[in-house]
């Protein structure tokens, strides 16, 4: 038998407050409109729910059995819908992204912590990992990548400045060997390889040679999957490494870290939050982006020379 919610929610209001006139004015139904309803809902049900005199409305006994087994049920609806419009006005809920683990250290962390202190009803889970996630498929809000390699069909905007690139080596690796003036002469060098998480090839270095890419295989003793340990590596001595240069924190401003081929590193887009173009933001999530955006003109990308760094 085919029940309409509606009539059972105007059944346990007419049954809590003893009358039609009362109940149609709370539901902002009127009162012909509602009686209809419950003679429909005991007609369907083929019994009689309520008992009706010229001065009261009282429930029967099966009407006070199904008062009883749905009336809190019908409260706990209410409730979840109140508490889902409260989300949609209120800043609080948990905001999901995912990302590289490096742009949540130096990024996301810092500009979220204020929004999350001031509101302590918001919660962001983060999934840092070296991989790209299908944000829509594994329920993510938002995700972060470098540049122009984002879906077309997903809203991306700038959370950070401009990036460059920054080749470096430890004092020690240079007491031994000479500084390459050019990128070509990095084949002559111990390099530290990295090994990218989505295709599984080594990360080609790339320069800039008067506007135009300039790329070089390098070797080395040592290959990591992660940027940080390349960091360590460089600092022990073991060849030259290339990261964007804010990975490389302090190291090079303090003097453990030396810099070469800078003129052949030039500015790049950096990072950008991403979401579906067809998401109902959030109040929570709303934040979550006014705290990240940063306002500057998007300049043009070469979307190759992006897709090596993000594989």
């Amino acid at each position: 038998m085919k029940r309409n919610l509606n009539d059972l929610f105007y059944f346990v209001t007419v049954a809590r407050e003893g009358s039609f006139t009362r109940a149609a004015a709370h539901l902002g139904v009127t009162q012909p409109a509602l009686s209809q309803a419950i003679s429909a809902l005991e007609e369907r049900m083929q019994i009689r729910l309520l008992m009706r005199t010229t001065r009261s409305v009282s429930p029967t006994a099966a009407g006070e059995r199904l008062l009883q087994g749905i009336g809190n049920r019908i409260d706990e609806i209410e409730a979840e819908l109140d508490m889902l419009t409260e989300l949609r006005d209120k800043p609080a809920g948990t905001v999901r992204i995912t990302c590289g683990p490096d742009v949540l250290r130096t990024t996301l962390l810092p500009k979220l912590t204020p929004l999350l202190h001031e509101h302590p009803d918001i919660h962001i889970e983060f999934d840092a990992n070296h991989g790209f996630r299908d944000i829509v498929a594994d329920r993510f809000d938002a995700g972060v990548r470098l540049g122009d390699t984002i879906d077309k069909d997903m809203i991306a905007i700038p959370i950070g400045p401009e990036l460059r690139m920054a080749a470096v080596a430890s004092p020690d690796y240079f007491s031994h060997h000479p500084i390459p003036q050019t990128p070509h002469e990095l084949t002559q060098h111990c390099c530290i390889n990295q090994r990218m998480v989505k295709s599984g090839g080594l990360y080609v270095w790339d320069f800039d040679q008067n506007g135009g890419d300039l790329n070089v295989r390098v070797s080395g003793q040592v290959t990591f999957n992660t940027s940080e340990h390349i960091v360590y590596a460089a600092l022990a001595g073991l060849g030259i490494a290339f990261l964007p240069e804010e990975e490389f924190g302090t190291h090079m401003k303090e003097g453990r870290l030396i810099r070469v081929l800078e003129p052949w590193c030039q500015p790049f887009p950096g990072y950008y939050l991403y979401y579906p173009s067809r998401k109902q933001v959030s109040p929570a999530f709303s934040l979550v982006l006014d705290a990240l955006r940063v306002h500057r003109k998007r300049q043009p990308v070469n979307t190759a020379t992006l897709e090596g760094r993000n594989n």
